[in-house]
């Protein structure tokens, strides 16, 4: 989504399709959901409710094959509330039916519909995430494009792998250093025995 990014993109390889994935938008929706809730729980315990919302963070972001049976209970419980928590957690149930599409056209239309909803929800954090959805269309919208073929999950884990690499392998003098690091990490390359142990 990085402007520069994208016009070199543009530039380098102008064939390519530029897909916003299924992993970055799940992700911003949960980040919203779980700073509704964070927000919501605080105020109802300055407020001095009940603390229904204690060890509720994982029944709202989970899938709901995921949940154990505990978080099932609770997220059944939590679903008799009208709390903001709750109205975010059902719009982004909702939007699970965005992939279910097989046309671009129909699933742009659902979006259209699901991000109008969004914004009349007064939940602040939501509508950020409408609004990033409706200015990035076209790129989400290009997923279908691809034949839904593509995920960005593979190369934000190996993003991971590297950047652990990379910070244990802080204070090495040169570049080579930290290369030889990457492969071994990456390519779970045999270690040299340690001459000592802690």
């Amino acid at each position: 989504m990085w402007k520069p990014y994208l016009k070199v993109i543009r530039k380098k390889a102008p064939q390519a399709i530029h897909i916003l994935d299924r992993f970055h938008i799940v992700a911003k929706l949960n980040k919203a959901i779980d700073e509704i809730r964070a927000g919501e729980h605080r105020k109802m315990k300055e407020d001095g409710y009940e603390p229904i919302l204690t060890k509720a963070r994982w029944c709202l972001l989970k899938r709901q094959e995921n949940l154990t049976e505990n978080q099932e209970v609770k997220l059944n419980d939590l679903l008799k509330y009208n709390l903001k928590s709750v109205r975010a957690y059902l719009l982004k149930e909702d939007f699970q039916g965005f992939w279910e599409y097989i046309s671009g056209a129909w699933a742009g239309k659902f979006l259209e519909r699901w991000c109008t909803r969004a914004m009349r929800s007064k939940l602040d954090p939501i509508k950020k995430v409408a609004k990033m959805l409706r200015k990035h269309k076209p790129l989400i919208l290009n997923w279908f494009k691809a034949k839904k073929a593509f995920s960005s999950g593979v190369v934000e884990g190996l993003n991971n792998k590297v950047k652990v690499a990379t910070k244990k392998a802080y204070g090495f003098k040169t570049v080579e250093c930290v290369e030889i690091a990457l492969y071994h990490q990456l390519g779970k390359l045999p270690e040299p025995p340690w001459t000592h142990s802690y």
